[in-house]
């Protein structure tokens, strides 16, 4: 079961200007939040220890870098046993074409959102995936013509829902 960390409203704040800019300098984010930059510090490696922050990274455009096709698949199956999806998740979790998978509720088991350079690149990896999966019934594609919006920010409140019970600012 997952927890819902204990967030303030400066936890919140640091939040919403990493998710913005993750190269934000401390001393910045300081400034903005009306903490030191120590407290900001220790804030933010607690909120990555905690794993609110779970990665730093560069978001990149795939268009950009030779993967124009985005495709959203519906997967299919016919037993949704954990021993019989195991093989499955596995290979969906090693594929890198693979940008995000959920598990779902409905007429589909899985939603896949895959990025690949051509749709003979998208022919490999549905073989790579699903060939001689026996508990994989079918699978529906459907091809992005156009992207209206995509991103990873998450939206947090300006101050929390409830009280977190702690009165230090650091």
């Amino acid at each position: 079961m997952t927890t819902t960390a204990a967030l303030d409203r400066f936890d919140l704040a640091i939040l919403n200007i990493l998710q913005s800019d993750n190269t934000t300098p401390q001393r910045v984010i300081a400034q903005a939040v009306n903490l030191s930059a120590p407290a900001v510090q220790r804030r933010i490696q607690r909120l990555k220890d905690s794993g609110v922050i779970r990665a730093n990274v560069a978001v990149l455009d795939p268009v950009k870098v030779g993967k124009p096709l985005t495709i959203v698949l519906e997967v299919h199956l016919e037993n949704e046993r954990p021993d019989r999806t195991a093989p499955l998740r596995e290979r969906i979790a090693a594929e890198e074409a693979v940008q995000q998978c959920y598990s779902v509720t409905g007429e589909a088991d899985y939603l896949l959102v895959v990025n690949v350079a051509s749709m003979a690149d998208y022919e490999a990896l549905t073989q790579r995936l699903f060939e001689g999966d026996d508990n994989v019934r079918r699978f529906r594609t459907s091809v992005a013509l156009g992207c209206l919006k995509a991103g990873l920010h998450v939206a947090l409140e300006t101050t929390p829902a409830t009280p977190v019970g702690r009165v230090s600012a650091a």
